[in-house]
């Protein structure tokens, strides 16, 4: 099995990648680039050389073929009628324009008569530089250069003055095949197959890291394996075992602290029952009231302590379920036990959605009663901090109101009391262990009810918080729908 690179090495590999990927496509692009002046600055000159050939009567340039045409063609080509002479590109379309020689030519007065016969187009001759001070010889080879410069297989026919026209073969030096290879495309090519390979590569290794961020961030929540597979990157190979080892450890340290209250709690019932027992034969009943109070409140400390213990275990397993049901659920539950508990209603249900394709901007939307709002949660954990909630409301409030919001990320389930006379930083610190509020001699609890509930929050993704209410204290349990 071989070893998964590191991250300093794929850089480095793929810096250097980058660095000779770049280089061939920059020496691909020059390349082409310098081949095609060379091939046009070899049009020129030999425009310049043909000059010569025509005026002075010199050997054509090479690879330039000049044939002095019949009278028969002449008169055609007199007659402007170049496509129909024979051996033609076609379809033919004529360029025709004139060079004046000027003074100190021997010839003063004559002009050259240039027709251009191409297959492809008709030439721009506008775009040559006309300048007073750059000799005729310049001038054709500003023609020649304009041949090559674009694809064709032009035919050129020249006339000196009123003399015989001659037709001027040159596909060799200005035709399409003659054009040297445009390597600029591959170059482009090169370079943005050398880019896309080199962002798959940066991709997937930073998606290994996000796909094991999204995990373990969502762990608490939906649960999670016993261990994450190691995949991507050496670092990330690394990190992955890390984690694995230290939820192995967290995992053995909250079975023996689970084993170990379970064993208290059960040597704790059998001491318990004989003190029930034996106070039920004190004959003082003031004395055994005492009695049986304090052992309710070690027992109830224990089962308190064992729910907490629960909660931090994390063992339910999370799954799909109306959070509206839940909720009118556990009130009506509280309503058929006579506690004045209700469930604020504000016809359809209203829910906070997010941008769609269409808008920007959030929207607004309505459930009906067969579109309770879904989440996924671990249902006993959640009724158990909603209970923990209303009770504590119940208990410093008198009453408990309960309300369900909701938008595209979060639920919020709020319960109100009317008014307990505690603060908001009060009543966030009593989410401390053991922490209780005020007049916990008369009101029963261990401190524990607002812990657990913060914890069930927090596995759901979500937060416990408070906030001053119309009438009294609201608390605020958010969870994350998915």
């Amino acid at each position: 099995m071989s070893q998964p690179l590191r991250l300093r090495t794929l850089g480095l590999g793929l810096l250097l990648v980058a660095f000779v990927c770049g280089g061939v496509a920059a020496w691909l692009w020059v390349a082409s680039d310098r081949n095609w002046q060379l091939h046009l600055t070899r049009a020129y000159v030999t425009g310049f050389s043909l000059f010569e050939t025509l005026v002075y009567d010199q050997p054509a340039p090479q690879s330039v073929i000049v044939t002095p045409m019949s009278a028969e063609q002449s008169a055609l080509a007199d007659a402007g009628s170049f496509t129909r002479l024979p051996r033609l590109p076609t379809p033919g379309y004529l360029t025709n324009m004139s060079l004046q020689l000027g003074h100190p030519d021997p010839l003063s007065g004559a002009g050259l008569s240039l027709a251009i016969v191409s297959d492809t187009l008709r030439y721009p001759v506008s775009e040559l530089v006309s300048d007073e001070a750059q000799k005729p010889a310049q001038k054709l080879g500003e023609v020649t250069r304009l041949l090559a410069t674009y694809c064709g297989d032009p035919v050129l026919f020249a006339r000196l003055g009123d003399g015989r026209w001659q037709r001027i073969d040159g596909q060799a030096v200005w035709g399409c095949d003659a054009a040297p290879r445009d390597l600029r495309l591959l170059a482009v090519l090169l370079g943005v197959l050398s880019l896309a390979v080199l962002g798959t590569l940066m991709a997937d290794s930073a998606a290994h890291f996000e796909r094991f961020a999204r995990a373990l961030r969502g762990r608490d929540r939906l649960g999670g394996p016993d261990s994450y597979p190691a995949q991507g990157p050496a670092e990330l190979r690394e990190i992955v075992a890390s984690v694995n080892d230290y939820l192995e450890r967290e995992r053995d340290q909250l079975s023996k602290r689970a084993i170990v209250l379970s064993g208290v709690s059960h040597d704790l019932g059998t001491p318990a029952t004989r003190l029930r027992l034996r106070t039920a034969l004190i004959s003082d009943p003031d004395l055994r009231a005492k009695f049986e109070t304090d052992i309710d409140a070690m027992t109830g400390m224990i089962e308190s302590v064992l729910t907490y213990t629960r909660s931090e275990l994390n063992s339910e397993d999370p799954r799909s379920l109306s959070l509206a049901s839940l909720v009118e659920a556990l009130v009506d539950d509280y309503a058929d036990l006579g506690q004045p508990v209700s469930y604020r209603r504000h016809g359809p249900l209203r829910t906070a959605t997010g941008p769609s394709i269409f808008s920007t901007k959030p929207g607004h939307g309505s459930l009906s009663d067969a579109q309770r709002i879904l989440v996924t949660a671990r249902p006993v954990s959640l009724q158990r901090a909603l209970s923990n909630l209303v009770d504590n409301a119940l208990k410093y409030g008198r009453r408990a109101t309960v309300e369900l919001r909701a938008n595209a990320d979060h639920a919020i389930i709020t319960v109100e009391d009317d008014g307990s006379g505690i603060s908001v930083e009060e009543i966030e610190d009593m989410i401390a262990p053991f922490k209780r509020g005020p007049g916990k001699d008369q009101i029963n609890g261990f401190g524990l009810g607002l812990t657990i509930a913060a914890t069930v929050a927090e596995q759901h993704g979500g937060r416990l918080y408070f906030e001053r209410g119309g009438k009294g204290l609201r608390a605020n349990l958010e969870i994350r729908r998915r």
